[in-house]
Order: structure tokens, then C-alpha cells, then sequence
């Protein structure tokens, strides 16, 4: 496919298309527009749409090919920096496809490509269901599922990607199409895990969970005490069983307002998590003595908010691996680059636990039916501008050279924050058979997808 630069008078045409909701660079709304939710990114997309609904998606694809453009889907911008470049790409905004509707009965909700999280927990707990949903209850349902899924119920259900039942999007050609397990079960198979390389999702299905209540909470410690909880945690989570999803955070908390005053402005040690049956699973981390303890039975609705993580747009930089195993030569690794002496600038370094339903590929899983590792390795640090940024990568990429001894190859994409390599995270036979469906379904490379194929 050839890329060009359109004339602004050719790019109005989207104008029609999309009701007047189009933003061109110039405009007064452009910045705001061509946002993501990581403000240290700097999009800049030769439009950005915001469609109603499928037709208008279809339609501006459309007119995207007619310009030799391409064509990429967003909906919070939650891990927009693997997409690089958009010079030549219409950017498709899809917040505005909202909508959830719940088959109690059946046990499963179908949600537009524009819901979050929280949208979706909240229409679903009248009825006594849960979602496989994320950390954060401002993080986009589509993008999350596509790219895989790992929340609190993870080690016991598996990766949300895979409680997708059907996927409803607009091909490179600009035609609709619902795909599942019986209707082009192989595009099915290759979005569950290939994210939005083959199209822009403006629908999902997926499974819902009876589930009322669970144990959870958050564990505190101070700064100090990450040498002693850190090697427990760590053999702790390689032989907890199922029924428990756990992380091991070192944070270190700015002195804002919003952040309760026992933890405001330090710098602590937590482990959060849930528990779907015999609460004394989390007695070993118990017996480190936390100087806060909150587990307790809390509505499962309530899991959606208990990682606390930020809700807001902000800058940073992020990073992330894949950790294979945890021994003490790797625990002092990590502690000697995000320790209290270390001089770590990071506000997180995280350990989110693996294993369990995680770690097993069942029949009738997506292209990423788990994930090969004891822990996804996450890093963070704010980026209030490009020097800060610059420092906080080096110092991430510092961290992970550390950990390499430890670590595997490729990543849980959705942690990502940037390029990439994606066939590392796949087998040889996985990535050959995306490869044929993306040929298949969009051999022009029209559709500009993060973490491309």
C-alpha cells in the first residue's frame, strides 16, 4: 500500500462521514483528539474520527483506502506507544461506541468497542456476574481483551481473551463481519491474542462468572522491609494454588492529596490480591506482619478498583519481561536496582503472579492461550518531560538487564508500553498462522495496529 500525505481539502471528506466529529491537525480540538491516556506520547495521525457506530467505521475505512491511508483503532489509548508513527494512518476513535447489554441466563455480555471496565462490572452485578476484567476500571474493554487479559481472576479463569465468544469488526476492505468459534474460526482465533492487527473491533461477547464475593485486599509494609517480604513473596506465588492472583509492588508514592494519609509521600512495599476459597492461603504473607491489613470477604464488584491503579490520563514511561523463575541470586538482583538503597527513580516496580490457569493452553484458546513464565516483570516511572523519560527508559532497560539471567524471551504485550518484537512472544507455528490470517484479511497492511503483525 502506497502512504501519502492527503491534501486537508480530500481529508474534510471524513467530515461527512462521521457527522462533523473529525479532528484534523490545525483544528482546535486536534491535541486534545489525537490524546492517549500516556501524555508523554506525542500522536500525531493525519485525522482523528470518532465514529457512532459500525456503519461509520466501515464507511471512514473506506475513505481511508480511497486516500491511500491507513486505518488505526483506539479507545482509552491505554498502551498507545507500540503504534509509533501515524503520519498517514487515520486514527479511529472508538469511545463513543458505547453500550452493554447482560444475558443473565446465558451468562454473557456483549459490550461496544468504546466500554471500560467499569461500565461492564456495574451492569453486571444485578445479576450476580463478574467479567474477567482488568485493574483499572478506566481501561478499555476491547484492547484489553484482545491483547489478552490479566485481572484478579486470572490464575483460576485463565486470560479474559479467551471468554471472548464472538468479535464483531470492520475489515480492511470496510466490510462488517462477526466472527466466533463457527463463522471464520480462524480471524477468531488470531484477534484473541493478535489484537487489532486484522481489523477495527466495534463489538464483543464474551463470558460472564458467577461470582458474588471474594477475599481481597492489600497488604502494606515499609520501604525497608522489601529485603524480608520479597524472597517469601516470591516462593510463596510459584506453589500458591489456583485460587489465588496476586502482586508484589515496590512503589513510591508522590505526597498527593488523593493517596490516604498512611501511605502518602512513602515509599512502601504491597501485595494485593484475591482469594476464591480458603482464605488461609495468604497466612504465610500474613506472618511477615504487614503494618497494614486489609483482606477481608468484599463484594467482587469491589475487585475493579483495589489495585488502585491511576484513573486519570498521565505521562510516564513503562517497560515490562518476562520473569521464568525467582531465586534469591534473582530476588537480590532486583532488590539492588528497586531497593531502598538503590536509588531507583521508579515510581512501581511490579511482579504480577503467573501460573495456574495462566500457565495451561486448552483447546478452544486464542493465539494466546497463556503465558510461559512465574511472573510478569512491570516497571513504571512519571515522564514530566523528554529528559525524564529518557532517564526513567535507561534506568527500566538497567533493571531489566539485571533480571536477564531470570528472564524469557518475548512479553505480555499488553504491558508493552513500547515497539516491540511480537513473534518473540509467540511459537513458531502460532506466529506463522497470524502471519496468514493478517495476509489473509488485510494484505495491504491498511490496519495499523500496536504491536504489529
Amino acid at each position: 500500500m502506497t502512504i501519502i500525505d492527503s491534501p486537508r481539502d480530500e481529508l474534510n471528506l471524513l467530515r461527512d462521514l462521521c457527522g462533523g466529529a473529525v479532528a484534523l491537525p490545525g483544528d482546535d480540538g486536534y491535541d486534545a483528539a489525537r490524546s492517549g491516556f500516556n501524555l508523554s506520547l506525542d500522536q500525531r495521525p493525519a485525522a482523528v474520527v470518532y465514529p457512532a457506530d459500525a456503519g461509520e467505521v466501515a464507511d471512514v475505512v473506506r475513505a481511508a483506502r480511497r486516500l491511500g491511508l491507513r486505518v488505526a483503532g483506539q479507545s482509552t489509548g491505554h498502551n498507545a506507544g507500540p503504534l509509533g508513527d501515524l503520519t498517514g494512518t487515520v486514527l479511529v476513535k472508538t469511545s463513543g461506541m458505547g453500550g452493554v447489554a447482560i444475558d443473565a441466563a446465558n451468562r454473557i455480555a456483549r459490550v461496544g468497542a468504546g466500554v471500560l471496565w467499569e461500565d461492564v462490572v456495574d451492569a453486571a452485578a444485578p445479576h450476580g456476574l463478574l467479567a474477567l476484567h482488568g485493574s483499572s476500571p478506566t481501561v478499555g474493554v476491547a484492547g484489553y481483551s484482545l491483547g489478552g487479559g490479566m485481572g484478579w481472576l486470572a490464575r483460576s479463569h485463565g486470560l479474559q481473551t479467551n471468554s471472548l465468544t464472538a468479535i464483531e469488526l470492520v475489515t480492511a476492505d470496510g466490510d462488517l463481519v462477526r466472527t466466533d468459534a463457527g463463522n471464520d474460526p480462524d480471524l477468531f482465533w488470531a484477534l484473541r491474542g493478535g489484537g487489532g492487527n486484522f481489523g477495527i473491533v466495534t463489538a464483543l461477547e464474551f463470558r460472564l462468572y458467577e461470582i458474588t464475593e471474594v477475599y481481597a485486599g492489600f497488604m502494606v509494609w515499609d520501604w525497608s522491609e522489601a529485603a524480608r517480604v520479597l524472597p517469601v513473596y516470591a516462593k510463596w506465588a510459584v506453589t500458591a494454588p489456583d485460587h489465588v492472583t496476586t502482586s508484589f509492588r515496590i512503589m513510591q508514592l508522590p505526597p498527593l492529596p488523593e493517596i490516604p494519609e498512611p501511605i502518602r509521600g512513602r515509599s512502601i512495599v504491597i501485595i494485593d490480591g484475591a482469594v476464591q476459597g480458603d482464605p488461609a492461603v495468604i497466612e504465610p504473607l500474613r506472618a511477615l506482619a504487614p503494618e497494614i491489613d486489609t483482606f477481608a470477604t468484599m463484594p467482587a464488584p469491589a475487585l475493579v478498583r483495589l489495585h488502585q491503579d491511576p484513573e486519570e490520563p498521565m505521562p510516564y514511561k513503562g517497560d515490562t519481561a518476562l520473569i521464568d523463575s525467582l531465586p534469591e541470586e534473582a530476588v537480590e538482583a532486583l532488590l539492588q536496582m528497586a531497593g531502598p538503597k538503590s536509588g531507583s527513580p521508579l515510581t512501581i516496580v511490579e511482579l504480577r503472579q503467573l501460573g495456574g490457569a495462566l500457565g495451561r493452553r486448552e483447546p478452544g484458546h486464542g493465539a494466546v492461550g497463556g503465558i510461559d513464565a512465574e511472573f510478569v516483570l512491570f516497571l513504571c516511572g512519571m515522564a514530566l518531560d523528554a529528559d525524564m523519560g529518557a532517564f526513567m527508559t535507561g534506568y527500566m532497560q538497567r533493571l531489566k538487564a539485571a533480571l536477564a539471567p531470570w528472564s524469557g524471551q518475548g512479553h505480555y504485550l499488553n504491558f508493552a508500553e513500547e515497539q516491540v518484537d511480537p513473534s518473540l512472544t509467540h511459537d513458531t507455528d502460532t506466529w506463522a498462522r497470524l502471519r496468514a490470517v493478517k495476509c489473509r484479511v488485510d494484505p495491504d497492511n491498511v490496519i495499523h495496529a500496536n504491536h504489529a503483525i
